[in-house]
């Protein structure tokens, strides 16, 4: 590596600063990965990774030389040119982002005279870099820059989203502040898109407003297919060709969760209203998501009459595969429900917990989840889930009905392996 690497700072060892802190290293910086959770630090040092994501461990391990792990904040920022917050920015009741964490890191930054550049990965409101520039203002650190550097990055494929993204975005109140933040990427081959501060956290949520528009559309296209025969997975394909609309995000489902879409999509309504608009899309798309959550339930009702003592086995904890990331997974709304309906809920998940589902019984593999189940609902699109001999496992179901929950199945297969099988969107074929 290049011996013009520079000293970094990452606060947060979560999913996107353990990511972010990682792929710096590999570009030849050194970088001290600081967080307030001592366990998280004393993990790190021993070379193990908290969190599940692809590729990580491996790069965290061939970059061990430069990369530091401290709960300290003298000692992460000592020498340092960069500080890069990646805190969490949870939702309140209000909707509103919790930027708690993001103040505590801004009033914990030392009284220094060298020059040092905060630059904020984590998804905030439109409005807080400017907040936070008067706030370094009035703690006589005005000669620490300010910059937003939005994340890109989504669980499973977040290190090759950082080290191979669609676009690098900076907003900065200083030009030269931009620069360096830019700097900092070389050897990434993506176009660097400069803006003014308020524009570039603007790009982070309207990004993923319009992907969390797509999902719910090809949700609500699902469901009119269910009631007209067709089938959403052929309606997609067709219309994913259109050069104008393309293939990505057209997957009917359950929903989308994780950590960022339900909290994005609250924080940007919520925005909408504080500034006095009524953001009458975002409004139906979050309302199409909660509701598509729930007719899996309805489903279930049709196929087994009541689910009442009904032993349900539930496929996929994680929001999407390739993550050990539960935050409002699809699954954890199903489980309550189920639960309150009077059913019996058993979770499998290759990496996941169920930690926090209070009354489901988490199994080691598919065969012990499906064995003597009422009913199996495919939440997450496990990549195994695809060549498993299904025949043999609905033989061991009290009832052999499956409902897939992100039309991952074939149908004909599925019904000729003697399945009552019904899917998100396939009414023509679901075999009822």
């Amino acid at each position: 590596m290049s011996g013009d690497g520079k000293r970094i700072a990452v606060f947060g060892a979560g999913y996107v600063g353990l990511v972010t802190g990682a792929c710096f290293a590999e570009l030849g910086h050194r970088v001290a990965i600081r967080d307030i959770v001592p366990d998280r630090i004393a993990a790190l040092r021993r070379g193990e990774v908290p969190i599940y994501e692809p590729g990580l461990d491996d790069l965290l391990e061939r970059n061990a030389e430069r990369l530091f792990y401290t709960t300290d904040v003298e000692e992460a920022i000592d020498g340092a040119g960069f500080v890069f917050v990646a805190v969490g920015t949870p939702p309140t009741y209000s909707g509103d982002a919790d930027l708690s964490a993001v103040w505590t890191v801004i009033d914990e930054l030392p009284e220094m005279e060298r020059r040092i550049v905060v630059a904020l990965k984590s998804t905030v409101p439109v409005g807080t870099g400017t907040k936070v520039r008067h706030r370094l203002d009035a703690r006589g650190l005005a000669h620490v820059g300010y910059v937003s550097n939005p994340e890109f990055t989504a669980e499973g494929t977040a290190v090759r989203d950082f080290l191979e993204p669609d676009r690098i975005v900076i907003g900065a109140f200083d030009e030269a502040d931009g620069d360096a933040v830019a700097a900092l990427h070389s050897g990434i081959d993506a176009p660097i898109v400069r803006a003014d501060v308020a524009s570039a956290e603007m790009i982070k949520l309207a990004a993923n407003a319009a992907l969390m528009t797509r999902i719910s559309f090809i949700n609500e296209i699902a469901n009119v297919c269910e009631a007209t025969g067709a089938d959403v997975v052929k309606v997609a394909e067709g219309i994913g060709y259109d050069r104008r609309i393309g293939k990505s995000f057209l997957r009917a489902g359950v929903g989308f969760g994780g950590s960022c879409f339900p909290k994005d999509s609250l924080a940007l309504k919520q925005l909408a209203a504080n500034s006095g608009y009524h953001f009458q899309v975002l409004n139906a798309v979050i309302e199409v998501n909660e509701l598509q959550k729930r007719r899996v339930i309805g489903k279930l009702v049709e196929l087994l009459d009541t689910l009442r003592d009904k032993r349900i086995a539930l496929l996929g904890l994680a929001f999407k595969p390739g993550t050990d990331d539960t935050r409002e997974a699809p699954a954890f709304v199903l489980a309550g429900r189920l639960l309150a309906e009077g059913a019996e809920v058993v979770a499998w998940d290759p990496v996941a917990s169920a930690d926090g589902l209070t009354g489901v019984r988490q199994v080691e593999s598919v065969d012990e989840a499906v064995r003597g189940a009422d009913a199996v609902v495919l939440v997450t699109e496990w990549p195994e889930l695809g060549g498993l001999d299904w025949r043999a496992l609905g033989a061991t179901m009290r009832t052999a009905v499956l409902v897939d929950g992100r039309n991952m199945l074939d149908p004909d297969e599925m019904r000729g392996a003697g399945f009552r099988y019904d899917a998100i969107g396939r009414a023509a074929s679901n075999g009822r």
